[in-house]
């Protein structure tokens, strides 16, 4: 029957009407006509009258979609065999032929019926019949194949026809199922290959190493079996291939005809798509692969990273409780060797932290996609081992110190109670004598020499001691050379005892008292308050008078009758670009500057002709570029006999703003605190401010391929470039673009009601340094966008979305600081449209169906997450103020429900 509507949608194959192509009533055989037209041939077929409409019409539209376009627009020659049949059927031929032959006909042959009077009434009946037949080509009547011959070369025919062409029906239906198999097969490989790799781009890395190796195996095995799929396609079309060449392979003499050489044709080109399908394939796995081993790797490393920090941080946390540095020998070398063990403890986390920050050094140096998670955690490692190695050695030199000066301390005070010891064995009577006094005081100086070996800076009480004691012996001495000197008379013997040394308050040991620093003033500044003044006025003259001389000297000299002859074609007319609104900057400076030279105070608005003479600056540059080595200007700077070229005072400008922020930075260091400092921060506020729209306005200029006029997108608030990724529910790419591993390289441009994305483009002109463009891509009306603040695994990134989240941008500022500057000036462009919003319904009357739509509004208190959904009028609101504006207004949306 006839197939139905959704089958129409698909071309017919053979497997369709498999056995009506089986009944043989119409053949293409291959043959081709002089001029290429294919040929189709209607055997002779007892039954044709009887072959239903709709096998006939299949029959005949599936044989005319199998030559290709070119041939088939020559058109389609028709040869009727009815040599064995009658006149009536002839014409039941014909007629069906003319009424459902879906091609574009060249030619009709008929072989007329053999038997005579058949053939009499045929000649009779073509003539009677012909404008019946409503054929607009030739139809020609023979009476036998020679004539057939006659118009088309046997080569061309099949042996039913007397011609030499070789014609199997079986092998045709044959080959023809197995070529749209293939051709289906293909197509559902790609199909295959287009699922599966949507599918990998849309896998979330998982977080863990577990669910990574898993991820990655079952990937790696589904990536397996769809090769073996391919391969398996690919040898069925080389099969296919052979099978169609093999009458040319078996005989030499043997030719393929037209329509198998198409063939041919079909099978290679299918075989190229399926290689083609393969290699974007092969090429989007390899980096998926890559990004799934990488991710093995890094969760590996972050693993390790966890288990080698935590054994670190415990490493640290036992050295930092050794702050003991001991009160004896015995105690200092008890902790040296607790030290000791601690830092052979350590050698195994420390040698692991090592390797794992070699390991990642090398993940880095590998391209890994993590470098900004990775390259910290090294940076983390080596310094808690170089803190840990740096801690150890502090340690092992302050035990040593303390070691060696207890043992000093031991020494001194074994010294001390040796002398004590000597004083008090000195028998007082022994020294009434002279020679006995000598003695004694021989004991005393040798004891005395060895003093010097135990002479410390510190502590204080073994110092007081050692003190003591010397002043014992100092006493001891004069006595006995005293004694040593002239006989005395006896005095009564009476030992001394070490308790009988002189008595002294024993020492506190104290806190050294701090050094109590005086006032001081900070070295003067390289320029003071009067040096900055001074030079601005000194500059401000040479830059009004630079200025003055340009004009004159170039501006001027344009207009001058004797130079035109000079002055390039290219720069005729075009002083106002070359030169833009320079003399309205000299005439605001001239003006302002008083007889002093000091530049009269400006506003904003003032000094906003900066702008606009930096707005032109790109095209002055590019007409200089054409121009500037004419005559005309070389005469100019002979005659001014300056130095530099007039490109160089052209910049005069825009340096000029740059030295008043720098100016007036320099005042503000000298001006602390004091009079004045409030007006110069609001002036140099104000240079800033300047700076920043000029340097707004030149980014803002380079923007191509916007239809609108930004003019009309109000203030450019913010501009700057981002790494940006897409994530859209809706649309389906190629398999060579299945998933973006890198992020698209965006300049952003927030007005205060549209997000222009543009992609920055940097052009080398005629050798000089690269000129900025902004080409422009996307853009997003501020009254439909949402924000995220904050992405999972990345504080730098933050999401723009709209249209409930259908088309979401994940956007990577360079810091995190520059990422909080935006996510706060989007806030306050969707804070304004909020209030604006607030003040709207505070002044009208809400409707029911505005009602419902508020009410429908999608709420999701606590999230950071602002919707803003075209609702209240285009109104930015959180899903808390939504609720906050239900609750204020409540009341009287009940009231007016009642009326």
């Amino acid at each position: 029957g006839r197939p139905n509507a959704m089958q129409e949608i698909r071309p017919l194959v053979a497997v369709d009407i498999i056995e009506q192509l089986h009944r043989q009533f119409a053949i293409l055989s291959g043959g081709r006509g002089k001029d290429g037209a294919p040929i189709i041939t209607f055997p002779e077929f007892a039954g044709f009258s009887d072959i239903p409409d709709d096998d006939f019409l299949n029959v005949v539209t599936y044989l005319t979609s199998i030559p290709s376009l070119e041939a088939a627009s020559i058109g389609f020659i028709i040869i009727i065999d009815r040599r064995r049949d009658k006149w009536s059927a002839v014409k039941a031929s014909l007629t069906r032929i003319a009424g459902a032959f879906p091609g574009n006909l060249q030619l009709v042959f008929v072989l007329r019926p053999s038997r005579f009077i058949q053939r009499a009434i045929a000649d009779i009946g073509i003539k009677l019949y012909r404008d019946d037949f409503k054929m607009k080509v030739p139809i020609i009547m023979l009476n036998s194949v020679s004539d057939l011959h006659g118009y088309i070369d046997k080569s061309q025919l099949t042996r039913e026809l007397g011609g030499t062409l070789e014609y199997g029906h079986s092998q045709w239906i044959h080959h023809r199922t197995a070529i749209e198999n293939f051709a289906m097969t293909v197509k559902t490989t790609a199909q295959m290959l287009q699922t599966f790799g949507t599918d990998l781009a849309e896998t979330e890395l998982p977080n863990d190493v577990q669910c990574t190796e898993e991820l990655l195996s079952a990937h790696t095995d589904h990536h397996s079996k769809l090769k073996d799929e391919l391969k398996l396609a690919v040898k069925q079309g080389a099969t296919l291939l052979t099978c169609i060449r093999e009458p040319v392979t078996r005989s030499a003499n043997c030719k393929l005809s037209s329509d198998e050489l198409e063939n041919v044709a079909t099978v290679e080109r299918l075989l190229a798509q399926l290689d083609e399908t393969e290699k974007a394939f092969d090429q989007f796995w390899t980096k998926h692969h890559l990004k799934l081993e990488q991710c093995l790797q890094l969760r590996h490393f972050e693993h390790d990273f966890r288990e080698v920090k935590l054994a670190l941080d415990n490493l640290m946390e036992a050295q930092a409780g050794f702050a003991d540095i001991g009160d004896s020998v015995t105690r200092v070398e008890h902790l040296l060797r607790e030290q000791k063990q601690l830092e052979e403890k350590g050698q195994e986390p420390l040698e692991k932290a090592q390797s794992l920050a070699v390991h990642g050094e090398q993940l880095i140096q590998n391209n890994h996609y993590a470098v900004d998670s990775i390259r910290p955690k090294c940076v983390e490692l080596r310094r808690i081992c170089d803190d840990f190695t740096n801690e150890t050695k502090k340690k092992y030199d302050i035990l040593g110190k303390s070691l060696e000066l207890h043992k000093q301390l031991d020494k001194a005070s074994q010294w001390c109670e040796a002398g004590i010891y000597l004083l008090a064995s000195q028998a007082v009577d022994k020294c009434q004598s002279q020679e006995g006094a000598e003695t004694a005081l021989v004991e005393i100086e040798k004891f005395l020499v060895t003093a010097k070996e135990h002479q410390l800076s510190n502590p204080k009480e073994i110092l007081q001691k050692l003190e003591d004691v010397q002043e014992m012996f100092d006493k001891r001495q004069v006595s006995l050379k005293k004694l040593a000197a002239k006989q005395m008379r006896p005095v009564q013997p009476v030992a001394p005892h070490p308790e009988s040394s002189p008595k002294r308050a024993s020492p506190k040991i104290t806190r050294p008292a701090g050094v109590a620093v005086g006032k001081h003033c900070d070295s003067p500044p390289f320029l003071s308050s009067s040096h900055i003044i001074n030079e601005l006025i000194e500059t401000e003259r040479v830059y009004v008078e630079e200025l003055q001389s340009i004009i004159e000297g170039y501006a001027s000299e344009m207009d001058n009758p004797n130079l035109l002859h000079l002055i390039p074609s290219a720069l005729q007319n075009k002083k106002e670009i070359l030169f833009g609104n320079l003399p309205e900057i000299y005439e605001f400076h001239n003006r302002h500057v008083g007889t002093s030279g000091w530049p009269a105070p400006s506003g904003k608005e003032d000094l906003q002709i900066y702008e606009k003479y930096c707005q032109n600056k790109p095209r002055s540059e590019a007409l200089w570029r054409q121009c500037g080595d004419s005559i005309f200007f070389q005469e100019c700077q002979r005659k001014l006999d300056h130095k530099l070229s007039l490109d160089a005072y052209l910049l005069k400008p825009v340096q000029r703003i740059t030295k008043y922020q720098l100016l007036l930075k320099e005042m503000l260091k000298c001006s602390k605190n004091s009079e004045g400092t409030a007006e110069l921060e609001e002036a140099l506020a104000t240079m800033l401010d300047i700076i920043k729209s000029v340097n707004d306005a030149m980014h803002q200029i380079a923007i191509t391929g916007y239809e609108g006029d930004v003019s009309e997108l109000g203030k450019l608030l913010m501009q700057g470039s981002f790494n940006v990724w897409t994530d859209h529910k809706k649309g389906h790419n190629k398999v060579k673009d299945l998933a973006r591993f890198k992020p698209m390289q965006r300049h952003l441009f927030l007005y205060a009601k549209m997000l222009l994305f543009c992609k920055k483009r940097e052009e080398n002109t005629d050798g000089h340094e690269k000129t900025a463009s902004y080409s422009f891509k996307n853009s997003l009306k501020m009254s439909t966008v949402g924000i995220t603040e904050n992405v999972k695994g990345d504080n730098k990134k933050f999401e723009i979305w709209y249209n409930g989240r259908e088309e979401v941008y994940i956007i990577q500022a360079s810091s995190v600081e520059l990422k909080n500057t935006w996510i706060s000036e989007i806030r306050k462009v969707l804070t304004g449209q909020l209030e604006a919003c607030r003040g709207r319904t505070q002044r009208l009357c809400l409707t029911t169906w505005s009602w419902n739509k508020l009410l429908c509004c999608p709420i999701s208190p606590g999230k950071s997450d602002l919707l803003c959904e075209d609702q209240l009028g285009g109104c930015s609101i959180t899903g808390i103020e939504t609720l906050v504006l239900i609750k204020e207004n409540v009341l009287e949306f009940q009231k007016w429900h009642k009326l």
